[in-house]
């Protein structure tokens, strides 16, 4: 199985490129398509929103179906669509495929979290979920750095070598993937709608999916405005930003990758609560530095613990059905993403209106305060469910 995650890293890390790779580009799109710079932005936005909406579909329809095929499918287009990007001819046709490419996405990567817990043993969940989460941190840290450096031959370039890189992905799936059925699933098939309400049946569903909607709307709302920050208080340009998140796509790539060993040793409840509680003061502490070390260290340390924390929460979302993975976890999707949204309209209000990162900041500690609690109140992390095995036994 040891091929198979590693495939699933690099699937992750294709897909969060693909997610980054447009925004050096959108001053290069935005003169070849004579278009001014707010109006620009839907190339970025066209791709979350095709992700974000299709989510709640694509995880309940993979449900009833063979995993492997609905991967490949998507990738199929996924590769598709991103090649198209980089022969459009227009801005249309240019927003076009990105949404494609996004609803395309939003296909494939929650058959990545839901297929881990059916093809490792229970105890490499955890562990093997981090190494997909790994994929993700490192095109965080070196998305926007490869999109750039690509862009440097031509603005197309990036895009056909991301999609012959997706193109491998599949011909590795095809050879080396197994197929997943759930044959319980293709023998009482339901509709997108009864899997929802089948899902949100357990009490603990919509606690855990809310505490996650809180602790990404916190957590979007200081990280959308720490480049504006660092310009505002540090005078950084746009190459000493980058630097600056290169190191935090390292830090939250570390945490990913050996964040296991930290949980199996601390457990699941001490690290979720400590880790949440050490990124909030992490957080806050921010605006009052006064030597940019101190601010890379800590934007090091914060993303290491975020790192560690995101496979923890997704394996206890995933342990809250064995028929539902697929849902869950394009769920989860949607929920970073509106998240994303909402902090994004929230913090840039705070930032405006107090015009400092300091009410941001505090902003995403009281967001992750309000996580802990519902977190707490969910009783997913009483002693008998956070062991591996018991994220086996699932409510149906």
């Amino acid at each position: 199985m040891n091929k198979i995650i590693t495939i699933f890293f690099f699937v992750m890390f294709v897909i969060g490129t693909d997610t980054f790779l447009i925004s050096p580009l959108l001053p290069t799109l935005s003169n070849l398509y004579n278009v001014s710079t707010d109006i620009s932005g839907w190339m970025v936005s066209a791709y979350a929103l095709g992700y974000a909406i299709f989510a709640f579909v694509a995880g309940p329809i993979s449900d009833n179906l063979n995993r492997k095929k609905v991967m490949l499918y998507g990738l199929i287009a996924f590769t598709i669509s991103t090649f198209l990007c980089g022969i459009a001819s227009s801005f249309w046709m240019m927003c076009g495929m990105r949404l494609i490419a996004g609803i395309s996405a939003a296909f494939v990567t929650p058959q990545v979290w839901a297929s881990i817990p059916l093809l490792v043993k229970p105890e490499k969940i955890l562990k093997s979920m981090g190494i997909a989460t790994a994929g993700l941190a490192m095109s965080q840290a070196f998305g926007l750095p490869i999109g750039s450096y690509l862009a440097s031959f031509s603005w197309s370039t990036p895009f056909f070598v991301l999609s012959g890189c997706s193109f491998v992905l599949i011909l590795l799936i095809l050879i080396l993937m197994p197929s997943i059925e759930n044959r319980q699933n293709i023998q009482n098939e339901r509709s997108v709608v009864q899997r929802y309400k089948l899902l949100f049946s357990n009490p603990k569903a919509s606690k855990l999916f809310l505490a996650y909607l809180l602790f990404q709307t916190g957590n979007f709302a200081s990280f959308n405005f720490l480049g504006t920050w660092l310009n505002d208080d540090y005078n950084f340009n746009v190459t000493q930003t980058g630097i600056a998140m290169l190191i935090l796509g390292i830090g939250n790539f570390c945490g990913s990758f050996f964040g296991s060993g930290y949980v199996s040793k601390l457990g699941n409840t001490f690290t979720l609560f400590g880790g949440v509680i050490l990124m909030a003061v992490l957080y806050f502490s921010l605006p009052f530095y006064h030597n940019i070390v101190f601010v890379e260290l800590t934007f090091f340390l914060t993303f290491f613990i975020a790192g560690v924390l995101f496979p923890l929460m997704m394996s206890l979302l995933q342990s809250l059905s064995t028929n539902a993975r697929g849902t869950i976890a394009a769920l989860s999707n949607s929920a970073m993403y509106i998240g994303a949204t909402l902090s994004a309209c929230i913090a840039g209000f705070l930032y405006h209106h107090f015009g400092d990162f300091t009410s941001v900041t505090t902003f995403t500690a009281i967001m992750f305060i309000f996580s802990l609690l519902v977190y707490k109140t969910s009783g997913i992390l009483t002693p008998t469910k956070v062991s591996a095995t018991a994220s086996q036994k699932v409510v149906k």
